[in-house]
C-alpha cells in the first residue's frame, strides 16, 4: 500500500471534488455502454441445446422458466474437478439474494457447466446455493460460447476466447474458461442470442469488489482478486475480546 499523504479538511475536500467530476463521468460513461448494450443486434439460435437439471432433461427454452430474458453464467466446473473455480464461487455468492429483483422484472440466472449433474449438485450443497445449476454436459453450448476448448484447441496453443484469438490463458488447462451470456424469448418461442461477456466483464457483478472498491486499501491485490477464496475456506478470525 503506497503511503499518503495527511492534510487539512480542507484540502481533503478539495481532492474530494476533483475526483467527484471523474466519478460523475464515469457513471455518465456506463449509462452510455449501457445504452449501447441494449441497442446490440440479436442473432437467433437454431441449435437445439439439452441440458440435464435437477428436474431432468430440459432444453435452451425451458430453461427461461416461463420468462422472457435469461441469464447464463458460465461457471468454470468440469467433469471430474475437486472444486469448482474460486473466482466462479465468489461471484455466485452474490446471486441467491438477487433472485427474487430479477424474476420479478422477468429475468432467470442459471448456472451452467459441463460437470455431470452429480458433480454439480454436490458442489453446490457444499456452498449453500439456491439459484438454479444445470449440466451441458455432452452438448456443444459452452463450446459453442467459446467457454470451453478442446484438447485439439489447446494444442494449437491458440484460443477464441473474450471475441480474440489469443494463447491459451493461464487456468485453461482443465479447458474451461468463466462468461456470461444473455437471451431472449419471444412469443413465438424463438431463441435469440443478445450479449455475452468473459474474462472480467462479469466484475460489475461482484458487489463484495464494488465495496472493497471504496475501502482505504481497496482490494489490496497484488494480481487480480489474489484474495478470493472459497466462502468455506477462509482461516477463521480469532476474536479480539
Amino acid at each position: 500500500m503506497q503511503p499518503h499523504s495527511v492534510v487539512s479538511q480542507e484540502q481533503w475536500l478539495a481532492a474530494r471534488k476533483a475526483l467527484v467530476l471523474k466519478e460523475k463521468e464515469f457513471t455518465h460513461l456506463r449509462d452510455k455502454i449501457n445504452a449501447e448494450r441494449l441497442a446490440l443486434p440479436w442473432v437467433k439460435v437454431e441449435k437445439n441445446y439439452v441440458f440435464d437439471s435437477s428436474k431432468g432433461k430440459k432444453n435452451l427454452a425451458e430453461l427461461f422458466d416461463g420468462r422472457s430474458q435469461l441469464i447464463i453464467y458460465h461457471f468454470m466446473l468440469g467433469p471430474g474437478w475437486d472444486a469448482g473455480c474460486p473466482g466462479c464461487s465468489f461471484l455466485s455468492d452474490h446471486i441467491d439474494g438477487a433472485l427474487a429483483h430479477l424474476e420479478n422484472p422477468d429475468v432467470t440466472w442459471i448456472a451452467v457447466s459441463r460437470a455431470p449433474l452429480a458433480e454439480i449438485e454436490a458442489y453446490k450443497k457444499r456452498m449453500g446455493w439456491r439459484f438454479p445449476w444445470v449440466s451441458a454436459s455432452g452438448t456443444d453450448f459452452n463450446y459453442d460460447y467459446h467457454v470451453s476448448f478442446t484438447q485439439d484447441d489447446l494444442k494449437k496453443g491458440k484460443v477464441l476466447y473474450n471475441f480474440t484469438e489469443m494463447p491459451v490463458p493461464a487456468g485453461s488447462t482443465d479447458t474451461d474458461l468463466p462468461g456470461l451470456s444473455s437471451f431472449y424469448k419471444d412469443d413465438s418461442g424463438e431463441i435469440f442470442h443478445t450479449y455475452s461477456s468473459y474474462a472480467r466483464g462479469g466484475e460489475e457483478l461482484i458487489g463484495t469488489l464494488m465495496i472493497l472498491d471504496r475501502a482505504p486499501k481497496g482490494r489490496n491485490e497484488k494480481t487480480t482478486m489474489d484474495f478470493v477464496r472459497r466462502h468455506d475456506e477462509y482461516e477463521k478470525l480469532t476474536k479480539i475480546a
